[in-house]
């Protein structure tokens, strides 16, 4: 008997998130090439979804299919504003997952991990979402332990996803789990996925530099962005601050929210990143112009902040050169 999946679709869900399911699962097959997964789409009273691209999506379910379901995936879809203000998970919701067999696995998409919080199924464990939805998600459920650096979360009967194309990794994880490597490395051919990704959604992560001239450490930071490479200490940056050591870290942490040097790593990690994708510098050479001198102290601070390597990251997030063809003799 195969796997039974029930995709629960909502309004202002993300069209390509709510395909993801089915097209993951749909390509893992038994050695017959027979589907292990069968995978069926519903919405809250079966009514059409609307979603976030401007055209509604016609399911054949509601959410009695739940009751079936041996897994349970909640699609990505735009973030209610009141249960992100609140954290009250909507009436008519809370009853659909009521529906939810006990030992039902249940798996979250990106933002569906707000549902899940709201639901009290996340309490006490640990989960992800988006990375920049992390610091919402910490304030609003405090009982649940964030991590922003992973791709998704496996607590055994509840799972949670990061954003985007991390519900693929994560799909292919439960294939993996259920089935073994050699299905899911097979499904992930037929759907020209990668198997496994190194790292997790921290080397997608944005650091924004604030910008504001009117704080008093500023003019410092646009003075350290333009010498990275250069040996910079908390005295140096201090002392173009004419502050104490004391007073500019102070004043540093309560604008810009970490340390001097916690900042000041980060911005060489951002810079680094920034040379990685846009240049065929070395490590070495990319490892100078940051400041971090050795090459062997980049590669840490990249395992410890990205969880993968400056060569990986750089085949990661690098467009392969075009194919050179030779011209055809005439």
């Amino acid at each position: 008997m195969t796997h039974r999946v029930a995709v629960l679709a909502l309004d202002q869900v993300m069209p390509m998130d709510l395909g993801m399911t089915a097209r993951v699962l749909n390509e893992a097959l038994d050695p017959a090439g027979e589907r292990l997964y069968t995978v069926t789409t519903c919405s809250l009273g079966g009514r059409p979804v609307r979603t976030n691209e401007g055209f509604r999506i016609v399911v054949d379910d509601d959410e009695s299919l739940l009751e079936q379901a041996d897994t349970v995936v909640i699609a990505t879809q735009e973030p209610d504003a009141h249960l992100v203000a609140t954290g009250e998970l909507p009436a008519q919701l809370a009853a659909a997952f009521a529906r939810i067999r006990p030992g039902t696995r249940v798996v979250s998409l990106c933002t569906s991990a707000f549902l899940l919080a709201a639901a009290g199924l996340l309490d006490g464990r640990r989960a992800t979402t988006h990375w920049a939805l992390c610091d919402a998600f910490a304030r609003l459920f405090p009982e649940v332990e964030v991590d922003p650096d992973v791709l998704f979360v496996d607590n055994g009967r509840v799972l949670t996803g990061a954003g985007g194309a991390a519900g693929i990794d994560l799909l292919l994880h439960l294939v993996r789990r259920d089935h073994g490597a050699h299905v899911a490395n097979a499904a992930a051919r037929r759907c020209v996925a990668a198997p496994w990704r190194e790292g997790g959604q921290a080397q997608f992560i944005e650091h924004a530099v604030p910008e504001d001239p009117d704080y008093s450490t500023s003019p410092t930071r646009k003075w350290a962005l333009d010498r990275l490479g250069e040996p910079l200490t908390l005295q140096d940056l201090a002392r173009h601050a004419h502050m104490s050591e004391r007073t500019f870290t102070r004043r540093f942490r309560a604008e810009v929210g970490t340390s001097p040097l916690q900042w000041l790593l980060q911005s060489r990690l951002d810079h680094a990143r920034r040379l990685l994708e846009s240049s065929d510098l070395t490590v070495t050479r990319i490892a100078t112009a940051t400041g971090f001198t050795d090459p062997t102290v980049l590669r840490k601070h990249f395992y410890a902040r990205l969880g993968l390597s400056p060569l990986a990251y750089r085949r990661t997030h690098r467009p392969p050169e075009p194919t050179r063809t030779e011209p055809v003799p005439v």
